[in-house]
């Protein structure tokens, strides 16, 4: 007898086609910077054994790989990866990019000197079955890597947002969580012989905010996938919301619009 799904299998078949929608591809440039700064802050080895989980557009990968790694990446949105492969051919850089699920890695117990995410694990359906396989894949002394939005930073705001439209299922848990010091000790911190935290933000521009709003609902899934759902007035509301907050959250002195987006760096080094 084949038993139903359950309510954590439905969310994740469900995020999975939020992030096939839009084109996520286009709203990754501007992640750019968090990917280096994960790189950088976790001091990769050259010759290391690197695994990038929710690799998405390969952006972590990538960087490790120019740092002379020896680096796979793995997402579960074909056609991300298929960007990933594109970029890395362009230049001439060995990445091994698997499809897979970040909560069931396809790997080895101890495979990899460093497992890193940046802005990806954060978004799994089950966090602690997910920070339980970074743990599982990382050897002994290896590190664990993550950058991931804050609560109360930028796109925490923005993913409010979107669930003040379309409020999120019952299993399903605020990503977000994992931009905080608390909820990472409490995900990694028994395994751990040190754990370590840095708040960092990226400043992003737009030419206006009605860009940014535009931009926002046209490629990145999960307001895309909520714009979708909405009628005529609710869709106007929520594009109106999303000027809202790039319009006070706007720091730059002209027309166009520039706002800092916070982020956690978490390094664990495992025991």
């Amino acid at each position: 007898m084949i038993s139903a799904p359950s309510e954590l299998e439905l969310l994740k078949a469900r995020q999975q086609l939020t992030w096939a929608s839009g084109d996520y591809g286009r709203i990754a440039w501007i992640t750019v910077p968090v990917a280096e700064a994960l790189v950088d802050a976790v001091e990769l080895r050259p010759g290391a054994a690197v695994l990038d989980v929710a690799t998405g557009t390969g952006h972590a990968a990538l960087a490790a790989a120019r740092r002379f790694c020896a680096v796979t990446g793995l997402d579960y949105v074909p056609d991300l990866l298929q960007t990933a492969r594109a970029r890395a051919q362009a230049e001439g850089l060995r990445i091994d990019f698997v499809e897979g699920d970040a909560e069931e890695l396809p790997f080895d117990d101890d495979s990899f000197d460093f497992v890193l995410s940046a802005i990806g694990v954060m978004f799994t359906a089950d966090h602690h079955r997910a920070a339980r396989e970074l743990l599982r894949v990382c050897r002994p002394g290896g590190d664990i890597g993550l950058a991931s939005w804050t609560p109360d930073g930028f796109v925490g705001e923005i993913l409010k947002i979107a669930g003040k439209y379309a409020p999120p299922p019952p299993a399903a848990r605020p990503a977000t969580r994992w931009g905080t010091e608390d909820f990472i000790t409490e995900l990694l911190g028994p395994e751990a012989a040190s754990l370590t935290f840095e708040a960092a933000s990226v400043r992003q521009r737009f030419l206006s905010a009605g860009h940014f709003a535009d931009f926002f609902i046209t490629h990145y899934g999960p307001t895309h996938k909520v714009a979708e759902r909405l009628d005529e007035d609710e869709l106007r509301n929520f594009r109106s919301d999303l000027l809202a907050l790039a319009e006070g959250a706007n720091v730059s002195t002209d027309e166009t619009v520039a706002a800092d987006w916070d982020y956690l760096i978490a390094r664990a080094v495992t025991a």
